[in-house]
């Protein structure tokens, strides 16, 4: 699996936008963008990337959620490429709806679609297992403090991923962190869960 930041040196407000291709390029590859953000050059950088030989430059789009800032071009890539959409949220017009749990081919691997209800009710993460990586699209995943406010839906996405073997987390801004992940999210699990203990006692009695 190659995976491509198509925005990282964009000079306008927008998500990151991941190309996946195969290691190879083969014809049973499934090239995937992670998010489309609004910098209309990605169009020109994708037709630039090596994406294989009598294949589609994208083949399907996968949206971390449906904030402005990860979908406006969503209907330029659909017209340039033909790419098939998908979304956790049903609400998108034209866009397959993905499930909690399952499995879908991007490049030459597999991303399990986990949904992640916090920073918005659509906001799912993608891991590959075969790559150890987790695609976080705005999901807050590196808390430093027990004074947030997370519920148990949140904590238990955490409690899931922590069990998983992770090398890098690409968030949907800023740079990837390839740090140690695991611990990192263990270290997130326990402020979060602090947090609860925190709002439980300022609760009135």
């Amino acid at each position: 699996m190659k995976i491509i930041n198509l925005t990282r040196d964009t000079n306008i407000y927008t998500s990151n936008v991941y190309l996946i291709t195969g290691t190879w390029n083969t014809l049973l590859d499934v090239n995937t963008l992670i998010d489309v953000g609004r910098d209309p050059s990605i169009i020109e950088k994708i037709h630039n990337c090596s994406t294989g030989v009598g294949k589609q430059k994208v083949e399907q789009v996968i949206l971390t959620h449906s904030h402005y800032d990860h979908t406006e071009m969503l209907p330029e890539i659909i017209k340039e490429f033909n790419a098939k959409p998908f979304a956790y949220s049903p609400y998108l017009e034209g866009v397959s709806v993905l499930i909690n749990g399952e499995k879908v081919k991007a490049g030459d691997g597999t991303l399990e679609i986990i949904h992640v209800p916090y920073h918005s009710s659509d906001s799912i993460c993608l891991y590959s297992e075969e790559e150890r990586v987790l695609f976080a699209g705005d999901s807050p995943l590196i808390i430093k403090t027990s004074q947030g406010c997370y519920g148990k839906a949140f904590t238990a996405v955490l409690e899931r991923l922590v069990k998983k073997k992770i090398d890098t987390i690409y968030f949907g801004h800023g740079s990837s962190y390839t740090g140690d992940c695991n611990k990192m999210l263990a270290r997130s699990l326990r402020y979060a869960k602090k947090s609860q203990k925190n709002l439980l006692r300022r609760k009135p009695t």
